[in-house]
């Protein structure tokens, strides 16, 4: 089979012949369909997470989707530069029954593949750990990325009143815009949490119940600002800054809430459902993200504008 494997950490995987893979026992073969290329696949490939430098050579992929053996489309999960094994950007992956969900027979493949489990945590961050109610305003930051555009559209599957998004890139507050956010507020480097606190406040129409928050940092500190008493802070990264400059005084004068979420923390089951509710609105049409599709004959050149900050939406491999 042909397949993107990667032989030395921090050089971009090269696209080659490899033997195809037999399921063992408690295994499934998919032949994959179409497989993204999230942060979490570069973090690993560089041998600076907590997981430690992958065994290599390997197939990286953290997840995918295809079809098993009898037809059955899947979206599937893989643990490769985790732990040893090959990953999802091959033509064939074998990976444990239980880490296989089936989908819908008419949703878009490519589009579950881009929403996958960015799609699952910004989902449960918001209605699961932020406990999102109807008729709540909701702040999203970082909203031009695939975990910011679901976001802003689970909000309004869940009835949020106002939607409002903060995103660094004009082609980000674009794509809020088009996805129907009510106000877009441009995050800039020279954002200081006073001046940034008054911009979002601005575009709220008064006090913010949940913010999604997959920044950290300055955006953070001041969107905590925006919050009503007991207003809750989902907290899902920190690409803008591991430390927030956040104020005892502004936590205890509303008793505000800061949570943490990872998906990490999801049962199996908790996963799936999440999944088969985000396949299902897809399917439907009510949820969409943006992403570029790219042959696997180029994942080399694919890989390296994601691991340099390049790409300008997600960028999926196309393995039909």
């Amino acid at each position: 089979m042909r397949a993107a494997v990667i032989h030395h950490c921090g050089q971009p995987p090269v696209v080659g012949d490899r033997e195809s893979p037999r399921p063992g026992d408690g295994q499934v073969r998919v032949a994959v369909a179409a497989a993204p290329i999230t942060p979490l696949d570069v973090l690993c490939w560089t041998g600076s997470s907590y997981f430690g430098a992958p065994a290599v050579p390997y197939v990286p992929g953290v997840q995918g989707v295809g079809r098993l053996d009898d037809g059955t489309p899947v979206w599937f999960s893989t643990a490769a530069g985790m732990r040893p094994g090959d990953g999802s950007m091959a033509e064939y992956c074998v990976v444990p029954a239980p880490d296989v969900v089936a989908l819908p027979a008419d949703v878009d493949h490519t589009l579950v593949a881009a929403l996958g489990l960015s799609a699952v945590a910004a989902w449960q961050a918001l209605t699961w750990r932020g406990e999102l109610r109807s008729g709540e305003q909701v702040l999203v930051l970082g909203a031009g990325g695939v975990v910011g555009q679901v976001a802003l559209q689970a909000a309004r599957l869940h009835g949020a009143r106002r939607v409002v998004a903060a995103c660094r890139s004009t082609a980000g507050q674009e794509r809020a815009r088009r996805l129907g956010a009510d106000a877009v507020v441009a995050l800039t480097d020279a954002d200081d949490v006073d001046s940034l606190a008054g911009r979002l406040l601005d575009a709220c129409d008064g006090p913010v119940d949940v913010v999604l928050d997959p920044l950290f940092g300055v955006p953070a500190a001041a969107a905590l600002r925006t919050l009503g008493p007991h207003g809750r802070l989902v907290n899902l990264g920190s690409s803008a800054g591991e430390h927030s400059p956040f104020d005892s005084a502004t936590l205890r004068s509303r008793s505000l809430r800061i949570l943490g979420y990872t998906n990490n923390e999801l049962s199996s089951e908790q996963r799936e459902h999440a999944l088969r509710v985000v396949a299902d609105h897809a399917a439907a049409g009510r949820l969409v993200v943006e992403y570029e599709t790219v042959p696997l004959a180029e994942a080399d050149t694919a890989w390296s504008r994601q691991a340099q900050g390049r790409a300008t939406s997600r960028l999926v491999l196309n393995l039909d």
